[in-house]
C-alpha cells in the first residue's frame, strides 16, 4: 500500500481566547433553549399571551422533568 492516497488528520493548537466566541455562543444558545423548553409559560412568554412555545415543547418538558400542570 502506497502513502501517497492516505491524508493525516493534523492537530492544530487554539487559545482560550479563540475559542471564546463559540463558547459565548454556545451558551447563549444553551441558555435560550432552556428557558425556552423549561419556563416559557403563557403569561410569562417573550412572546406575548400565547400558548403556542409550551405546547410546542411540551413533550421535552415532560421529559426533562419540568413541571406544567
Amino acid at each position: 500500500m502506497t502513502t501517497a492516497g492516505v491524508t493525516r488528520a493534523r492537530a492544530t493548537a487554539t487559545t482560550a481566547v479563540g475559542n471564546l466566541p463559540y463558547l459565548i455562543g454556545s451558551l447563549v444558545v444553551g441558555l435560550l433553549l432552556f428557558y425556552l423548553i423549561g419556563f416559557d409559560e403563557g403569561a410569562t412568554s417573550l412572546f406575548g399571551h400565547t400558548m403556542v412555545v409550551h405546547e410546542f415543547v411540551h413533550d421535552a418538558r415532560h421529559f426533562l422533568g419540568f413541571p406544567c400542570h
